[in-house]
C-alpha cells in the first residue's frame, strides 16, 4: 500500500519485541467468550512458550498454530 507506515512482516506481539512472528498463539477468556470467539496474538520463537505460560496461568484456553493457520474454537486443554 502506498504511504503505508508499519511492519513489512507480521511481528511478535510480545512489548517492544521486533522480531518476525513464526506461530498464531490462539485464546479466549472463558469468562467473557464463547469457545468459537478465538483471539489471536502473534509470537516469535523466543516469546511462543512465555504467551502459553502467560495464557495457561490464567485459566484461558490456548492453542499454537503455525503462522496464517486460523482455527474455529479454542477449547479448554488446547496447546
Amino acid at each position: 500500500m502506498i504511504g503505508s507506515e508499519g511492519p513489512d512482516e507480521l511481528q511478535c506481539s510480545r512489548s517492544g519485541c521486533r522480531n518476525p512472528a513464526t506461530v498464531n498463539v490462539n485464546w479466549r477468556n472463558p469468562r467473557l467468550h464463547s469457545p468459537d470467539r478465538v483471539k489471536v496474538w502473534l509470537a516469535c520463537d523466543e516469546h511462543r512458550v512465555f504467551f502459553l505460560d502467560y495464557f495457561e496461568n490464567r485459566g484461558f484456553p490456548v492453542s499454537i498454530t503455525p503462522l496464517g493457520v486460523a482455527v474455529e474454537s479454542v477449547e479448554a486443554g488446547g496447546r
